[in-house]
C-alpha cells in the first residue's frame, strides 16, 4: 500500500546484520563500545578525508556482509550516500566493494531513506540481500559546507559536531529473530525560511515533527505503541524545537523520545549542541536500537532521520535550507 509517502511491507523485510566504523575522535561518543571498527587516524591511513571516507564506507560494508557469511558478489544491491559533493565518497566505494550500485542523497536522512529503497526492492522479490546505509566524514564535511578546520572560527551553541562515521545494513527477506521493517513514511520537503548552517537542528525539526505526524496519523499508530522513537540527529538545539512542535500538534512527548545527536558525544560541551552528519543516526540507529531490539528490550521502534538538504552553491547564493525527514518502523517478530 501506497498512499501520501506512506509504505507498509507485507513481507516485513530484515535487517539480518549491520556494519559500523567510525573516527577516533568517536571514541568520546557514548556508543563506542558498539561499534565494530574505530580508527586510530582520522584519514583511516589514506591520503585524503574524502578517501577516508571511501575507506569507512567499505569497511563497514565488509563487516555487514561477513555477519552473514557473505562476500560482496552475494549482494544484490548497494543502497549509500553521504554528504561530499556528487557523493563522491559513495562513488569510490561502490567501485571498490563491486555491488550493483545506487546512490541516494537525502542529506543526513540517508540512513533511513536507504533502509527504505533496500525493503522496497525485497519487497517485490528483486533483492535477497541489499546493503543500505550511509556516511559522513568530519574534516570532509567541515570544509565542504562551512569553512576550511584550520581557519579555527569559534562556532554558536547551536552547532553540530559533524560525526566520522559509516553505517550501513545488510536487507534480507523476512528471518525470525531479527529486526524487521515492517512500514515506514517518505518526508515531504519543509523549508521554513532559514539559512544559518550553523543552526541545522532548528532548521530540519519542523520536518522530523511533520513526518512523526505524517507517520502515526497515516499509520494510525500512537506514542504509546513504541518503545522509542528516535530521531536523527537534531542535537541539543534542534531537537527541544521538535518535541514542542510534535506537542503543539497533539502529540504526547514523553521520555520515549530520543535524538542520536543529541546523545551521541552526552554532555561533552566541547561539541556545543551534539552530533550531526549522516553516519551519526546511521551509527546510533544501527548499533544502540537494533542491538536492543536483539536483546529484547525493545519490541517496536519509530526511527526518524532528518536532513537538511542545502549545497554549498544554494548557501552562497543565500538561499534558504530546504528539509527532509524520513521514518521506519522496525518490529521484533
Amino acid at each position: 500500500m501506497v498512499a501520501r509517502g506512506l509504505l507498509t511491507f507485507k513481507t516485513t523485510p530484515s535487517i539480518a546484520a549491520t556494519g559500523v566504523t567510525a573516527g577516533p575522535l568517536e571514541k568520546k561518543s557514548l556508543f563506542a563500545e558498539k561499534f565494530d571498527k574505530v580508527y586510530e587516524d582520522e584519514r583511516c591511513g589514506m591520503k585524503t578525508n574524502e578517501h577516508a571516507h571511501a575507506k569507512m564506507m567499505e569497511d563497514a560494508c565488509m563487516i555487514a556482509l561477513s555477519k552473514v557469511d557473505s562476500v560482496p558478489s552475494d549482494a544484490d544491491f548497494l543502497l549509500i550516500g553521504d554528504l561530499i559533493n556528487q557523493m563522491t565518497p559513495s562513488n569510490f566505494a561502490a567501485k571498490t566493494v563491486g555491488i550493483p550500485y545506487i546512490g541516494l542523497f537525502s542529506a543526513c536522512a540517508t540512513s533511513v531513506s536507504s533502509l527504505l529503497m533496500a525493503a522496497l526492492l525485497t519487497e517485490i522479490g528483486m533483492s535477497k540481500c541489499a546493503i543500505a546505509g550511509a556516511s559522513s566524514q568530519h574534516n570532509a564535511v567541515e570544509r565542504q559546507f562551512r569553512y576550511p578546520n584550520e581557519y579555527g572560527g569559534q562556532k554558536p551553541d547551536t552547532a553540530q559536531w559533524t560525526v566520522t562515521a559509516a553505517g550501513v545494513a545488510a536487507v534480507t527477506p523476512h528471518k525470525k529473530g531479527f529486526p524487521s521493517i515492517e512500514c515506514g513514511t517518505i518526508g515531504c520537503v519543509i523549508d521554513l525560511g532559514m539559512t544559518d548552517p550553523l543552526n541545522m537542528g532548528a532548521a530540519m525539526a519542523p520536518a522530523a515533527a511533520d513526518t512523526l505526524i505524517r507517520h502515526l496519523t497515516g499509520h494510525n499508530k500512537d506514542v504509546k505503541d513504541y518503545d522509542v522513537i528516535m530521531t536523527g540527529d537534531l542535537g541539543k538545539t534542534g531537537f527541544e524545537l521538535y518535541k514542542i512542535l510534535a506537542g503543539n500538534q497533539g502529540i504526547v512527548v514523553t521520555k520515549k523520545f530520543r535524538d542520536a545527536g543529541e546523545e551521541f558525544y552526552g554532555a561533552d560541551a566541547a561539541f556545543l549542541s551534539g552530533a550531526s552528519g549522516a553516519g551519526c543516526s546511521a551509527a546510533i540507529f544501527l548499533t544502540e536500537v537494533i542491538d536492543k531490539m536483539r536483546a529484547g528490550d525493545y519490541k517496536r521502534v519509530l526511527l526518524i532521520a532528518t536532513g537538511a538538504l542545502l549545497s554549498p552553491l544554494s548557501f552562497q547564493q543565500g538561499d534558504t535550507i530546504p528539509c527532509i525527514a524520513h521514518a521506519i518502523e522496525l518490529t521484533m517478530k
